[in-house]
């Protein structure tokens, strides 16, 4: 009887623990999507700029819409990749310092600027949703003669900064079994 009281316990610590890391898995799989959805979008970015300086160079008639339409491409792969730059910590840390310190205050530190940065990325997002949605219920747009609406960029701004700061907090309290195995696969 104790024993299938340690074995129901014990269910019951897995269960959450699944849900966590399916939940892990579906933030992963967004981001590679997210990723992959960003490198098309560069990738017609470069072409509508290509065009846009061959259209130069042959024809008198400029177009304005081009620049920002690959302004409002730009910022959106910028801001929805980041959380798969910091999923495989790509982001410019300071590596002075790393080798000095024992790998346990090194955790430490990894935790402390992980809640750090998620502090200041949900203040980000915070005030990215408020820009957005002053521009979605004032109608703002741009000032040229195309005049796409800026809530564009604004929300892949929200967005992108709601993921980065969900994926910092994942990597910061994650546990230490899986944090050690995913910073040993991320630094190769």
């Amino acid at each position: 009887m104790l024993e299938g009281i340690r074995r129901q316990v014990s269910d019951q610590r897995r269960i959450p623990q699944a849900v966590a890391a399916s939940r892990v898995i579906l933030l992963d799989r967004l981001n590679r999507a997210i990723v992959a959805l960003s490198a098309v979008a560069l990738l017609i970015s470069s072409c509508v700029l290509t065009y846009s300086v061959v259209l130069r160079y042959f024809s008198p008639q400029p177009t304005d819409w081009q620049d920002e339409f690959s302004v409002f491409l730009l910022i959106g792969v910028t801001f929805m990749s980041a959380a798969w730059v910091h999923s495989q910590r790509g982001h410019i840390g300071i590596e002075a310092i790393r080798g000095l310190l024992s790998p346990r205050v090194e955790r430490v530190r990894q935790i402390v600027v992980d809640i750090l940065s998620a502090l200041f990325c949900g203040f980000f997002s915070w005030k990215s949703w408020t820009l957005f949605h002053e521009a979605w219920s004032e109608g703002y747009v741009t000032a040229s003669s195309w005049s796409p609406p800026l809530w564009i960029p604004y929300v892949a701004m929200a967005l992108g900064m709601s993921l980065l700061t969900l994926q910092i907090l994942v990597q910061a309290f994650r546990p230490a079994a899986d944090r050690s195995t995913a910073d040993r696969s991320a630094a190769h």
